[in-house]
């Protein structure tokens, strides 16, 4: 997509502008944590209204609508439609770091710990599990990417804003095989599309 075919929506220049702030930081934590700190307060200000189309869910998955991305830094800004009880399998970054804001309702994020690696097979140990609720937000700094993400809710919609290193076309799932382990599966990510101005 170009720019102009991203959607406009009030508050775009502050959420950019405060992306290109925090990336002038250049250390990727000192950048992920600005990123955090500046999520949270144009979600907590209402500086940012996103536009109609990501309060609109997908049947059968969570829905993924690309806001932004800028060929000269990498960055790219996904909004993400959780309907009740959609959520991820355990999944990684592909070695991105990645900031993620709720915007509306609550999400359980699930993070794990990668214990040991046999071929296609890994072996993780559940680290914690978070709930977030509107106006809060959390980094992954690869190695420690390995989480699940899920909409607990049984009624509400929930939405997310993830603020990624680079384009994140694909990564890897991970399936249960029992006792800890689980079989890594390449995934191709798509994009739902954004049919709002």
């Amino acid at each position: 997509m170009t720019m102009d075919q991203y959607p406009t929506f009030t508050g775009r220049d502050a959420l950019l502008g405060m992306i290109g702030q925090a990336l002038s930081l250049g250390d990727h934590e000192a950048v992920t944590t600005s990123l955090r700190d500046g999520l949270c307060r144009l979600i907590r200000d209402k500086t940012v209204f996103l536009p109609d189309c990501v309060f609109e869910p997908v049947e059968g998955h969570y829905a993924r609508r690309e806001l932004h991305s800028c060929p000269k830094t990498g960055i790219s800004v996904v909004a993400m439609t959780w309907a009740p009880g959609q959520g991820t399998p355990i999944h990684d970054h592909c070695g991105l770091w990645c900031v993620e804001g709720v915007w509306q309702g609550h999400l359980e994020i699930v993070r794990y710990e990668l214990e040991e690696v046999n071929g296609d097979l890994h072996r993780f140990s559940m680290h914690e599990t978070l709930k977030a609720g509107t106006g809060t937000a959390g980094s992954l700094l690869p190695p420690h990417e390995y989480h699940t993400i899920r909409n607990p809710n049984e009624k509400q919609i929930a939405i997310s804003l993830h603020i990624y290193q680079a384009a994140m076309n694909d990564c890897a799932t991970f399936e249960p095989q029992g006792d800890d382990w689980y079989l890594r599966k390449k995934k191709t990510l798509c994009l739902d599309t954004v049919e709002c101005r």
